[in-house]
């Protein structure tokens, strides 16, 4: 019988900003092991793929691992692939930064390799059917994506042991499905069940079996040092595709030599989707815990079956709605890309653009570093360098636009020095507050949400058996999610996270209730739609907001300082009640309140689930400014109650 061509593929990636000693460790420890044992065994070739952000580190330290490839890849034995230079979703770019990105990965990969790859590594698999034009624009001729791509377009399953053809206004790309039974048994199960399994597409006359997947899962996740090297799986792994290729049940192959010498499935039209549980995670945590319940109404054999394809969640982009702090970054770095176009794409600003593209900080599941404040400050640390190399030498001016794409016009306040956004019918908060010469947004905060996993509402994982005790296998990530939870009473938002959102709090609420966020303000302005008007002055800009009797006015000066103004009646009001502005910092900044207030300050934590478990993360820091509203009455209807704020 013909052998079975088997793709290796190994994607590896650490995200810009991650910690230093966190490259240094996954580049000792996995990385260069791993690929070192490939090369001693003959087990080639591979198809490897090293996100922009990876390469550059390895370049800057002058890491082994990068001579390692470049001795594989000129004698054949490693396929190299691209991807947007940054490890962008690309989905969600401009899509002449889609065609930059990839330009720019290729030019790394001949500047360091020789070679001028021709596929690409689909950074989280996130496919929209717009793609082929901008990736064959960029010279890219064939991509991998998951088979589930194609099973929820309603391919038969044994018929996705090839490769496909799809288009976009003529504009051809190939596809080869990622095969999810691969993807589990790969290091997870003992190599009997790989060698099975392929025996048995040999017998079934399969001309083609794709993996690709995470390097990082060979030792980084949690549990898998032990488990590869420790009790021996990779020496076993190698050991059978020794036997697998003695034996002719399998030959190891390139995309490229399976794209020449398989025939094509034919034409496939593919529609927006992701792997499996990025679909579960990009839902809200309701909706996913609906969809969870319904896996398990269902039962495990239904959903191991063709019909499960078709019980989806929700698609990459709800995480810009499931997230407003995501979306925040992203169209802000929409603008600027925009800007920086207009403005001939001064170097420097289009470098750092790409770099804060890292789709790492942009959304949450397992995997995902939104939680992790390191990962978004490095997003709008990126952005800030950019903003000031555009803006330099601009004086202070404001514009209305509706920057994050909900139907509403914020208020844009930028000079030289600095840029933040108000958004008016969102209780007017400030909801970026960025300081260039830092690289500080100061209200880079986190909100303390509810998630699916906040509830013991876990089930069965859908694609794997209940996990293994480690004679027989090891549990994956995606087995040990199904297993973890938060319980108890956890600390929630009421509202987005923002500078400047105000309340009236009952006298009798204390301080341990308020950290929680489990209480009732007399009345709030947090979630209000304000009408506004911008004024100009010299070297000032004000943007004054009311809603009803109530004013508040946000003064920006030259210096980046802003002061804001409260007039209200108080009417109603027990004398006992305290008017407040709560302010959540990612950064230190001086606070000045006129006249004198209290001011209650606390961390912000999230307890957030990551491939590690559970999780309590500090976000920032809540100040809030409390006024006696029976000694400050006169004060808010008179002259009014002021706070200052200035960064860095």
């Amino acid at each position: 019988m013909t052998p079975v061509r088997f793709i290796f593929g190994l994607h590896v990636h650490q995200p810009v900003g991650n910690f230093d000693h966190v490259f240094e460790e996954h580049a000792r420890d996995v990385y260069l092991p791993l690929l070192t044992r490939l090369a001693e065994r003959e087990c080639l070739p591979l198809v490897l793929h090293i996100s922009g952000p990876l390469l550059e580190w390895l370049e800057a330290h002058g890491h082994p691992y990068l001579d390692l490839v470049g001795r594989l890849v000129a004698d054949g034995g490693v396929e190299l692939l691209l991807s947007g230079m940054y490890e962008p979703v690309l989905a969600v770019l401009p899509r002449a930064d889609r065609v930059e990105q990839i330009q720019w990965m290729r030019e790394a990969v001949r500047a360091r390799f020789g070679v001028a790859p021709t596929g690409l590594w689909l950074t989280e698999r996130v496919w929209e059917p717009d793609l082929p034009s901008d990736l064959a624009a960029a010279g890219v001729q064939y991509t991998l994506v998951d088979d589930r791509h194609f099973l929820v377009s309603g391919f038969r399953g044994d018929h996705l042991h090839t490769h496909f053809v799809t288009e976009a206004s003529a504009d051809r790309v190939v596809l080869f499905p990622i095969h999810e039974r691969l993807r589990y048994l790969v290091p997870f199960r003992p190599v009997v069940e790989l060698e099975r399994y392929f025996a048995e597409l040999q017998a079934s006359g399969h001309a083609l079996a794709v993996l690709a997947d995470d390097g990082e899962k060979f030792g980084g996740w949690p549990g898998t040092r032990e488990w590869v090297y420790g009790q021996g799986w990779l020496e076993a792994f190698l050991d059978a595709l020794d036997r697998l290729r003695h034996d002719g049940v399998i030959t190891l192959s390139t995309c490229d030599d399976a794209r020449r010498t398989v025939a094509s499935g034919g034409l496939a039209y593919l529609p927006t989707a992701s792997y499996r549980e990025m679909e579960t995670w990009a839902l809200p945590a309701e909706p996913a815990r609906r969809l969870i319940a319904l896996e398990r109404d269902l039962g495990s054999q239904r959903m191991a079956g063709p019909d499960s394809a078709f019980v989806r969640g929700g698609h990459w982009r709800n995480f810009l709605v499931k997230y407003p702090e995501s979306n925040r970054a992203h169209k802000n770095m929409l603008a600027l890309s925009a800007l920086a176009r207009e403005r001939g794409d001064p170097p420097a600003a289009r470098r750092a653009i790409a770099r804060a593209q890292c789709n790492d900080a942009y959304w949450h599941g397992v995997f995902g570093g939104l939680y992790l404040p390191h990962l978004r400050a490095a997003v709008w640390s990126q952005l800030a360098r950019a903003e000031g190399e555009l803006r330099r030498g601009e004086a202070l001016v404001a514009e209305t636009r509706d920057l994050d794409g909900d139907g509403d016009v914020e208020v844009w306040v930028h000079s030289s020095r600095f840029s933040a956004i108000i958004a008016p019918h969102r209780g007017a908060g400030i909801e970026t507050y960025t300081l260039f010469a830092t690289g500080v947004n100061y209200a880079d905060t986190l909100t303390r949400r509810v998630e699916a996993y906040h509830q013991s509402t876990a089930a069965p994982s859908r694609d794997e058996p209940a996990a293994a005790p480690k004679s027989s296998g090891a549990p994956s990530i995606h087995e040990l999610e199904h297993s973890r939870h938060a319980t108890g009473s956890l600390p929630l938002d009421s509202e987005t996270r923002a500078l400047f959102l105000e309340r009236v709090l009952p006298g009798d609420l204390d301080r341990p209730t308020y950290e929680s966020g489990h209480y009732r303000p007399v009345m709030q302005w947090a979630a209000s739609r304000f009408a506004f008007v911008v004024r100009t002055a010299p070297g000032a800009v004000e943007v004054v907001c009311t809603a009803g009797d109530f004013e508040k006015r946000l003064r920006f000066t030259e210096d980046a300082a802003v002061t804001v103004t409260y007039r209200w009646t108080g009417c109603g009001q027990t004398p006992t009640s305290r008017f407040t502005t709560e302010l959540s910092f990612a950064g230190v900044c001086a606070i000045d309140a006129s006249p004198g207030a209290d001011r209650w300050t606390h961390e912000i934590e999230t307890v957030a689930q990551s491939e590690r478990g559970i999780e309590r993360t500090r976000q920032g820091e809540s100040t809030t400014i409390m006024w006696d509203i029976g000694l400050s009455g006169r004060a808010l209807s008179g002259e009014g109650l002021a706070v200052t704020v200035r960064p860095g």
